[in-house]
C-alpha cells in the first residue's frame, strides 16, 4: 500500500483558495509556528517577521506572559457577556486609562469596531454638548485614510478597492488632505463639525508621516473649536513608532506617555487595537474622559464580547510586556539603524527612491510605478531570503517587525533586504 502523501504548502494554498473568499491576496507562504521575531512555514523554513500581523504582534509571536495569561484565563472564566460582572474587567479598565491617561475606556474587541464606537460617542456627544442636530453633524476625515472595512467607515475612504460598488454610504463626513494644517482650519469654520479622525501616522497609505509640529496645533485648534480630536493609533499605537503612543512625538517615553512633552498632541479620544492584545486575541479600546465618555448610557452601545475576562487579562499582560521589556525605547533606537541603513541602500540603489518612517514602522518606495509588479516581486524575493514583508499602494513595501528583535537580528534583516534590491532584475 503506497504511504500517504505529506500536506505542503501548495495543497493549503488551493484549500484557502477553494473554500475561502478571495478578500485577500497573501504572499505565497503558509505558517504554521511563530516565535518571537521568527516565523516557520509548513516545510520547516524560518522567516524573519517584517510585518508583525500589521503591528498587532508588537510584542512578539507567542510570547510567553502573553500566552500565559491567556491559558491561565481561559481555564477560569472566557465569557459572561456584559449582562454581569466579571472580576478582570474593572482591573484592566484600571490598568489602561491610568496608562494612557483617560478616565474612562470602552471595550470593544476589533479596530475597526473600535472606530466605530468613536464615530458614535462623537456624533451622540455633539448632538448632546456641541448642540448639533444629529442629521447635520460632520466628522472632517483625511484622504488616504485606513480605519477599517465597515460600510460607515469605506463611506469616507479614498481608497477605491476598499469604496467601490458597497454603497449606498453613510454620510456626515468631509475629507481633506492629511498633514495639510490650513485645510483643517477652513474645514473646521463649519459649527457643525463635531470631530476630527486622523491616523497620527498613516500606515496603510505608506508610512506617511506629518510636520513635527501638525498634531499639537491639531490639538490645540479643536479644542478652540469645540471639536473633538479623534486619534486612530490602532496600527500606530503600543510602542511601535518609538513612543507609548504616536501623538506622543518623540518623547522619553518611560513606560508612559510624558504628558508635559512639548510634543504630546492629546486627543480627546484614543483608539486602540492590535497590539493591545499582543496578536493573542481580539481585543480593541477607546478611551476618553468623563466628558465625553458619559454620553454613553446603558442599552446605547455594547457587544456581547466586548470587555470580557480572557481579553482583559490578556490585554494587561501585553501591555505590562511593553512597560517592562521597554519595547518602545527598542523601536526608537533599533528604527534610527533601521532607516540608516536604507537610506545607505538607496543612496547606491535608484530601485529605492525613498526611505521614511518612525520607530519600528517604516516604508521604503520602490521606483516604479504604483501598476507595476515590482514591489510585489522584490517582496516574494525577500520571502525566498528568509524575510516576509508586503507592498501597500503598489510601489510602497512597509517594514513593522515585532519590537523584541534585536540589533544583531535586525542587522541580518537589512542584510537581506539590500541584498535581495541590489540584485533584484525586472521579470
Amino acid at each position: 500500500m503506497p504511504l500517504a502523501r505529506r500536506i505542503n504548502s501548495r495543497d493549503f494554498i488551493e484549500l484557502e483558495n477553494k473554500y475561502g473568499a478571495h478578500n485577500y491576496h497573501p504572499i505565497p507562504v503558509v505558517l504554521q509556528k511563530g516565535e518571537g521575531v521568527y516565523l516557520w512555514d509548513v516545510e520547516g523554513k524560518r522567516y524573519y517577521d517584517f510585518l508583525s500581523a500589521y503591528s498587532a504582534v508588537n510584542q512578539g509571536h507567542c510570547h510567553p506572559k502573553i500566552i500565559g495569561a491567556l491559558n491561565y484565563q481561559a481555564s477560569q472564566l472566557t465569557l459572561t457577556s456584559r449582562a454581569f460582572y466579571n472580576d478582570k474587567l474593572g482591573q484592566y479598565e484600571k490598568y489602561i486609562t491610568n496608562l494612557f491617561g483617560f478616565e474612562k475606556v470602552l471595550p470593544m474587541n476589533t479596530g475597526a469596531e473600535a472606530v466605530e464606537t468613536a464615530l458614535k460617542i462623537c456624533r451622540k456627544w455633539g448632538a448632546e454638548r456641541k448642540g448639533v442636530p444629529a442629521a447635520q453633524s460632520i466628522i472632517v476625515v483625511c484622504s488616504q485614510n485606513f480605519h477599517g472595512r465597515t460600510t460607515t467607515i469605506i463611506s469616507f475612504s479614498s481608497d477605491p478597492d476598499a469604496k467601490n460598488n458597497f454603497g449606498p454610504y453613510t454620510p456626515g463626513f468631509v475629507s481633506i488632505p492629511y498633514n495639510n494644517f490650513p485645510a483643517l482650519e477652513k474645514a473646521l469654520e463649519n459649527k457643525n463639525v463635531v470631530g476630527f479622525l486622523v491616523e497620527p501616522i498613516q500606515g496603510e497609505a505608506g508610512i506617511i508621516t506629518p510636520a513635527d509640529d501638525y498634531l499639537p496645533k491639531v490639538a490645540a485648534l479643536c479644542k478652540s473649536k469645540n471639536v473633538l480630536f479623534m486619534a486612530d493609533e490602532i496600527q500606530t499605537g503600543i510602542a511601535r513608532t518609538g513612543s507609548l503612543l504616536a501623538v506622543c512625538g518623540n518623547c522619553t517615553c518611560k513606560g508612559q506617555c510624558e504628558r508635559q512633552a512639548a510634543t504630546y498632541a492629546r486627543p480627546d479620544v484614543l483608539i486602540l487595537g492590535k497590539a493591545l492584545s499582543g496578536g493573542v486575541y481580539p481585543v480593541s479600546a477607546v478611551l476618553c474622559d468623563d466628558a465625553v465618555m458619559n454620553v454613553i448610557q446603558p442599552g446605547q452601545h455594547g457587544s456581547t464580547y466586548g470587555g470580557n475576562p480572557l481579553a482583559s487579562a490578556v490585554a494587561m499582560a501585553a501591555l505590562e510586556v511593553v512597560k517592562d521589556e521597554k519595547l518602545a525605547q527598542n523601536a526608537r533606537r533599533l528604527g534610527k539603524i533601521f532607516r540608516q541603513r536604507m537610506q545607505n541602500l538607496s543612496d547606491v540603489c535608484t530601485l529605492v527612491k525613498t526611505v521614511r518612517g518612525r520607530g519600528l514602522l517604516n516604508a521604503i518606495v520602490i521606483n516604479d510605478s504604483p501598476d507595476s509588479s515590482t514591489a510585489w516581486d522584490i517582496c516574494v524575493e525577500f520571502a525566498k531570503n528568509g524575510l516576509l514583508a508586503k507592498p501597500t499602494h503598489g510601489n510602497i513595501i512597509r517594514f513593522a517587525p515585532p519590537l523584541v528583535m534585536n540589533e544583531d537580528q535586525l542587522n541580518e534583516c537589512c542584510d537581506i533586504i539590500e541584498k535581495v534590491i541590489v540584485n533584484f532584475k525586472k521579470a
